[in-house]
């Protein structure tokens, strides 16, 4: 019995963080082709292919569409601070969010221990 709250918890968990993230399943538009061409302003500073061409600026490549997501919306609504990012992401709807998040996420990284 323990073992199935458990369960029950975490999947209650996982579907309000998809719903705090503002994602409804499948029928949220996703379009990594539209984000790769509304990413030419993060290219500034992350980088054409969401590698980080400023000391300051996170890599963006590979990072999980969810987290982008919710990083986006918090800098678009003033909950994440950052001067540059508030003005970048202030006039991005939740379908170029989306987007710009398939897009960086589709990207594939290799890491290899030193």
């Amino acid at each position: 019995m323990r073992r199935a709250t458990f369960k029950a918890k975490v999947a209650a968990a996982g579907a309000a963080l998809a719903l705090a993230a503002g994602m409804s399943g499948p029928a949220v538009a996703q379009d990594a082709a539209a984000g790769r061409a509304k990413a030419a302003a993060c290219a500034v500073c992350h980088g054409p292919l969401g590698l980080s061409t400023a000391p300051d600026a996170p890599n963006l490549a590979a990072q999980p569409a969810m987290y982008l997501a919710t990083q986006l919306r918090a800098y678009r609504s003033g909950a994440r601070k950052h001067e540059v990012m508030a003005v970048i992401a202030r006039p991005l709807s939740d379908e170029d969010i989306q987007n710009l998040a398939a897009w960086y996420a589709s990207i594939k990284l290799e890491a290899t221990a030193p």
